[in-house]
């Protein structure tokens, strides 16, 4: 479904759109995915939308800086559609720049916890495959954790129809800075308990893989930060990733358990310094 554009806002979205009362958003390209296990994972959020909004990890003021130096202009009065927007983790950022930003998000449980967070921020339904958004509407189009539930095909031509001429396109992720010791091991024990490969990410997070028509000149940045936080918050973070969602309760709390037991012995004040590596890619369309 896409949402009709309003003369009402700049970039042609409804500022205060109502959301259905159904629970699960309607399919949108990743949900309608042929793997079971992908269709899960896209769907698993919703429900854990307040555990997401309090433990995820925020992202560094250097990022921000990095997509001005990029794009050559100040964030500050630009026109930007935070796609895949999530609980607004990215999209307060953003806004905090200076940022004129409309949110599009796919899932009503994320939708409604972006709204108590965000209340004078609009947010509307949709995903980056269908933007509900009108023709060269925005400056910046940005996916914070969320490029990778698109199917680029239709992503790529969507963001490209929202843009206006030399406008840009902003990929990022959060990936595990996997140099560190402690987090190599916590990545082997979760690739042990859960038979997924916690490395792929950083590898999957490429010009090709983001554009695999090449239609897009990408420029990559990586942008190294931490923070510290209580063992409580690590690992309720871990729990909000989709890989553990889909998993029964008691397999996940199972090694919740004994990923606690393994982080007292490495921080045994209670406190984890968790490492990230920003991975951003950026193409601008053509002035």
């Amino acid at each position: 479904m896409t949402t009709p554009p309003s003369a009402h806002h700049p970039t042609g979205a409804d500022p205060t759109p109502e959301l259905p009362a159904d629970p699960t958003p309607e399919p949108s390209a990743e949900h309608r995915a042929p793997e079971p296990a992908r269709t899960a994972r896209a769907h698993s959020f919703n429900a854990a939308a307040a555990q997401y909004a309090a433990n995820r990890p925020s992202y560094p003021p250097a990022l921000f800086d990095a997509i001005e130096d990029l794009t050559g202009r100040p964030l500050t009065g630009t026109r930007v559609a935070d796609v895949g927007a999530g609980t607004g983790i990215a999209t307060a950022l953003l806004h905090a720049r200076g940022a004129n930003v409309v949110a599009v998000e796919p899932g009503v449980g994320m939708a409604a916890q972006f709204r108590r967070s965000l209340p004078g921020v609009p947010v509307i339904r949709g995903t980056g495959d269908d933007l509900p958004l009108a023709d060269a509407s925005v400056d910046l189009v940005t996916y914070a954790q969320a490029w990778h539930w698109t199917e680029p095909a239709r992503a790529v031509p969507e963001a490209l129809r929202v843009l206006r001429p030399g406008g840009a396109l902003a990929l990022w992720w959060n990936t595990d800075a996997l140099d560190v010791p402690w987090i190599a091991e916590a990545a082997a024990r979760t690739e042990r308990h859960f038979d997924i490969d916690v490395s792929a990410e950083k590898r999957n997070v490429s010009a090709r893989a983001a554009d695999p028509t090449g239609r897009l000149d990408f420029t990559r940045r990586t942008v190294r930060w931490s923070r510290r936080v209580p063992l409580d918050t690590h690992l309720a973070n871990i729990g909000s990733h989709s890989a553990f969602l889909v998993h029964g309760a008691e397999h996940t709390a199972a090694f919740l358990a004994a990923e606690r037991r393994h982080l007292l012995e490495t921080f045994p004040d209670g406190f984890v310094e968790e490492v990230y590596e920003v991975v951003l890619l950026l193409a601008e369309t053509p002035a």
